[in-house]
């Protein structure tokens, strides 16, 4: 049997696999992984809700997951947005959402190395990220999602296309780290797409160097770490990015706010901020968020959504499949067990590579990719 992830002194190998039990326990009989039982499904919490199955050595529940999402991808590769008990409940398309198949396909086959897996779930990826690309904007964004069913308009989209012409920083960045997930499941099944590395290749230069074709960076903390946690921006970069704002989100000794100005620190954001100070090798403060959080820790190994520490509630009063999906991969990072422990460490595409930005295809600005 596999290693289970341990943090010396803040989880052991047997609560890690009382999560992984917890997560497995709220997925419904047709694969799905909702937020919570009864509650909705999306096709991206899903996805990391099924990584955390496969890094708890539960691959067959891990499997059942990525097969229900082959079954409910839609024939234009997209996913509706939400589901609730097997049920449409938003049919409009999130084009992070679709992306992220990519990075549980890999995360799956690192795990195991099944490459009849990875050949099975092929054409869900590429068709997925066939779709995801449409909503690539000519300076390198992605535009965030649309109504459904959307166009075809050969990569050209108006208003009058349905498509939603606004980039988000955090959709984005997790997009960037989906493409070159994508590239390297094309590469391993023998069909490169040249085309999906130089679009990730886009999509991080504008993260980095053209900030202002996105939305503003908001109140959330997802807006804050996810160029970092996605891999476009790391270095000295990535740690001047994270201490911009450090003092606005940490809540020492309980995690970080999902929200900059309100007293409620939540689990998931504060073990995704884990993953990103693990991508930039601050490992110190890595695990020390990683121990501060533990709070939200339920007797039966499933976590708690949030806690308002301005009156010690919990909330909501949930304890979402995701959240514990989060703290296994945390885990996982942090102590290097499963064979995918650097999903997140490793999707940065451009270490120790310079490129002139008029040497990637599409993009005509006189910067250097770096």
């Amino acid at each position: 049997m596999a290693r289970t992830p341990s943090v010396p002194g803040v989880l052991t190998s047997e609560q890690c696999r009382e999560t992984g039990a917890a997560i497995a326990a709220m997925q419904e009989p047709s694969g799905a992984l909702p937020w919570f039982p009864g509650g909705q499904t999306d096709p991206w919490d899903h996805i990391e809700s099924a990584m955390a199955l496969s890094v708890t050595g539960m691959l067959a529940e891990a499997e059942k997951a990525y097969e229900w999402s082959r079954r409910t991808q839609r024939p234009d590769g997209s996913w509706p947005i939400k589901f609730v008990n097997g049920r449409v409940a938003d049919a409009n398309t999130d084009a992070n959402f679709c992306a992220y198949i990519a990075v549980g396909v890999w995360h799956h086959h690192l795990i195991t190395g099944d490459r009849a897996f990875l050949e099975h779930m092929w054409p869900t990826v590429w068709s997925a990220i066939d779709l995801v690309l449409r909503f690539q904007a000519p300076s390198g964004q992605m535009y965030w999602g649309g109504g459904h069913p959307l166009p075809h308009t050969g990569g050209q989209f108006g208003l009058a296309d349905g498509v939603f012409e606004s980039a988000m920083l955090t959709g984005s960045a997790s997009i960037h780290q989906a493409l070159g997930c994508a590239a390297l499941i094309a590469e391993a099944v023998g069909q490169p797409a040249p085309a999906w590395r130089d679009a990730q290749m886009r999509l991080g230069h504008a993260l980095r160097r053209h900030t202002a074709h996105f939305l503003p960076p908001s109140d959330h903390s997802m807006d804050w770490y996810y160029p970092v946690l996605g891999g476009a921006v790391r270095g000295r970069a990535g740690q001047e990015l994270i201490a911009q704002r450090w003092d606005e989100f940490v809540v020492d000794g309980l995690g970080i706010r999902c929200v900059d100005h309100r007293p409620w620190v939540t689990g998931a954001e504060t073990c995704e901020l884990v993953l990103a100070m693990d991508c930039l090798g601050d490992d110190a403060d890595a695990c020390r968020l990683f121990a501060d959080m533990q709070h939200l820790r339920d007797p039966d190994g499933s976590y708690w959504t949030g806690l308002v520490f301005s009156d010690g509630k919990r909330w909501p009063v949930e304890k979402s499949c995701w959240t514990s999906a989060v703290v296994v991969l945390a885990a996982d990072a942090l102590s290097r067990t499963s064979r995918a422990n650097g999903i997140f460490r490793d999707a940065d595409p451009l270490r120790d590579v310079t490129v002139p930005a008029a040497d990637v295809p599409g993009l005509s600005c006189d910067c250097t990719i770096a």
